[in-house]
């Protein structure tokens, strides 16, 4: 077993003094080559930090990161921007082409800024597996979301990268292309043995890799290994519990209400009225006796107001 990249000790943060924020915290992280992996978590978790200081995005606070047996860290710029180039690739959220070259040139870019020569076997066989050949000549505008991820996707893999690191690469993609994508990146490993990584927030798409690593608050608290969608679904609910106590204790005080004699109305105002939650998560004042609901702002306003000052 060969390790296509590896983090030890690896700390980042942001800000300085009281404003300091940790998005990661003394990680050690391992990718073998070969295989899928995904790396799963809540907003804030450090998960995109990770990918970004893997693929050598971003510099960290402290610690080591590793493409092979190649030191990142310890690299001028030059060389640093040549590993990039020639031994990682990216697919973005975004799709990130160049809206005046064709799929064919945005395809071959990576191999034209190297000056290198273009192996038309390799480039004919990822634009089969694709399904581009039609394509090729038609540029970003032209092309559908799905296509243009193909695009990316073929981009990605046309210098035959040691990884290729993908940043939510189905977040902007209906259903049918985001399976096209994950079906091409799981065919890409086996056929290919190419080693991907993907950052996703999606149960579905992660359930396309061979291993899922989860994390929280810059730590990795989990990793599943061949899950299923219905399993990795049961792994987030453990791991990242919701947790709605205002709104649990209000709902709550409602059915105490109900208990003391209120009548079926008012009961029924009540817990329509606990339902609600501003977006802090704390519930809005009760309904206030003789006033005409219809006559004053609405929750959603309420809410925008309390936003506004709580920013």
């Amino acid at each position: 077993m060969s390790i296509a990249a590896r983090a030890q000790g690896l700390t980042k943060t942001y800000g300085s003094g009281s404003t300091v924020v940790t998005a990661l915290d003394n990680v050690d992280f391992e990718v073998v080559s070969g295989e899928f992996t995904a790396i799963m978590g809540p907003s804030g978790s450090g998960k995109s930090t990770l990918m970004h200081l893997l693929a050598a995005l971003d510099t960290p606070t402290s610690g080591e990161i590793f493409i092979g047996d190649t030191a990142v860290g310890r690299m001028a710029d030059t060389p640093l921007t040549e590993l990039r180039r020639d031994r990682i690739g990216f697919i973005f959220q975004a799709f990130n082409l160049v809206p005046t070259l064709s799929a064919r040139e945005n395809i071959v870019l990576p191999i034209s800024i190297a000056g290198k020569k273009v192996d038309e076997q390799w480039f004919d066989r990822i634009v089969d597996v694709l399904g581009l050949r039609d394509r090729l000549n038609h540029k970003p505008a032209e092309l559908s979301g799905g296509q243009q991820q193909r695009v990316a996707c073929a981009r990605a893999l046309m210098n035959r990268p040691d990884i290729v690191f993908g940043d939510e690469p189905t977040g902007n993609l209906d259903s049918t292309a985001a399976g096209e994508v994950l079906g091409f990146l799981r065919r890409s490993v086996d056929d290919f043995q190419q080693t991907v990584v993907m950052v996703t927030h999606d149960a579905h798409a992660a359930s396309y890799a061979d291993r899922v690593v989860f994390l929280s608050d810059g730590h990795i608290v989990h990793e599943l290994r061949g899950a299923t969608q219905e399993e990795l679904l049961n792994a987030m609910s453990v791991l990242y519990p919701r947790t709605d106590d205002a709104a649990t204790e209000h709902v709550t005080h409602s059915h105490h209400l109900v208990e003391l004699g209120e009548t079926p109305e008012e009961s029924e105002a009540i817990d329509a009225h606990a339902d609600a939650l501003y977006r802090d998560g704390s519930p809005p004042p009760p309904p206030r006796d003789g006033i005409d609901e219809t006559d004053v702002e609405s929750t959603a306003e309420r809410s925008l107001a309390r936003r506004a000052l709580l920013d």
